[in-house]
């Protein structure tokens, strides 16, 4: 990166989000960042993957609810040896002398750990997102803010027409130079003023939610401006006025997980064919806790387009279009179609005896839904989809879009049935 900085002088901060209500009820008893995905990864092993593989090594993860879970996942899987200057910690919402409430948004969050940052002595700041897929350079981003002058740089990438009211929209330069930022924009006339692009599919730049910031720069924003409390829809916005702020271009794969909905059709995005995320790449790995559990063991079963993790035993099962997650347990005769097993964390053990075994129970038939960890399905039970936009809490299970949720560590009884009236 020559002589104007290098990846040492990072430091990454993962937003853990707040209470994480789209992704109700995966974050009923966890925050976003620990949210399982494809099978044996959390949401958090995204962005310290890619800034391990960036060859960014000081990172930071900001939470506040629920953060148990995270914290222990943080702690079994990220820890650097003693001949490397590296490591990851996590900075909770805490009461101080100078405040005693909770995050009130993005940029309030990094404003309430400004003490943290400036210990650091580091003079540029990477913002992430925890609840994004994507594999990403941060060093090539890094090496174009530098190498600008940027004061802040923001992440692009390409939007088609139909999706610009779901992202803030950046008008940008030939220069690459971010001259002005709208969110939402719903009105032809408005998105007609921002098209930065020469391509009638995809005419917009939306921002990613990742953000690299001089430190100095960062600190003058949040202290200046203390009313400030989300960097998309105020930071970023007010900072377009003052100082340089630039766009750096991404087209790759990338996809935001913040919807139940979303969070289900990416896992299920996995299982397919030749997905367009790789899990498989062998220079840009995906990391993740280590578990010591054996191979998973199918008998006599029908799968077809299937992610399965380790430590799972299928017995004679038809398994299409579906996530099967760590320790899962699918008794003979069961149909899991289009659905997301989280599997769990532990095995029965033999001596105990339990009404509904841990897993799938016989006979079972299950479409279109999220089994969240722990979950014990009985004999015969039948879950079905319900129509798009259809939204229930029933306590035991909740309907999200028309998906159905089962909660972590629920137990569906025997002969039970969760499906729209005939």
């Amino acid at each position: 990166m020559g002589s104007l900085g290098t990846l040492e002088d990072v430091f990454a901060i993962i937003l853990g989000g707040g209470r994480g209500a789209r992704l109700y009820p995966l974050t009923k008893l966890r925050s976003k960042p620990a949210v399982p995905i494809a099978g044996k990864y959390r949401l958090i092993d995204i962005p310290i993957s890619n800034c391990i593989n960036s060859g960014i090594y000081h990172i930071a993860v900001l939470t506040q609810f629920h953060s148990v879970s995270l914290n222990r996942h943080i702690t079994r899987t990220y820890h650097f040896d003693n001949f490397h200057s590296g490591w990851v910690q996590i900075l909770a919402a805490e009461q101080t002398l100078q405040s005693d409430d909770w995050y009130q948004g993005t940029a309030d969050a990094v404003r309430k750990q400004i003490r943290e940052i400036q210990v650091t002595d580091m003079p540029y700041v990477l913002i992430l997102a925890g609840d994004h897929l994507y594999r990403m350079d941060y060093a090539a981003m890094t090496k174009f803010h530098i190498e600008s002058d940027a004061d802040i740089t923001v992440a692009v990438q390409p939007v088609p027409k139909s999706e610009a009211p779901r992202f803030g929209i950046l008008k940008v330069a030939e220069d690459s130079r971010i001259s002005a930022f709208v969110e939402k924009p719903k009105d032809p006339a408005v998105q007609a003023q921002f098209v930065s692009r020469d391509d009638p599919e995809r005419p917009f730049l939306g921002s990613m939610g990742i953000y690299m910031f001089k430190t100095s720069v960062m600190i003058d924003l949040l202290t200046s401006f203390p009313d400030h409390d989300d960097f998309g829809s105020d930071v970023i916005p007010n900072a377009i006025r003052s100082k340089k702020v630039m766009g750096y271009n991404f087209d790759g794969y990338w996809r935001d997980i913040g919807t139940i909905r979303s969070f289900y059709e990416t896992n299920l995005e996995l299982a397919a064919p030749n997905a367009e995320f790789n899990f498989f790449d062998p220079a840009l790995p995906i990391y993740t806790n280590p578990r010591i559990l054996p191979g998973s063991s199918v008998t006599e079963s029908k799968l077809e387009n299937v992610l399965m993790a380790e430590g799972c035993r299928i017995l004679q099962s038809e398994i299409s279009n579906s996530v099967i997650g760590l320790r899962s347990q699918v008794a003979p005769g069961a149909k899991i179609k289009d659905s997301i097993l989280m599997g769990a964390d532990y095995y029965d053990k033999p001596e105990e005896h339990h009404e509904v075994a841990m897993g799938i129970g016989r006979n079972a038939v299950i479409e279109g839904a999220i089994l969240d960890k722990n979950v014990r399905i009985g004999q015969n039970v039948v879950i079905k989809p319900f129509p798009r936009g259809t939204e229930i809490d029933a306590g035991s299970w909740v309907v999200q879009d028309g998906i159905v949720v089962i909660p972590k560590d629920t137990i569906i009884r025997p002969n039970a049935r969760i499906a729209p009236e005939a």
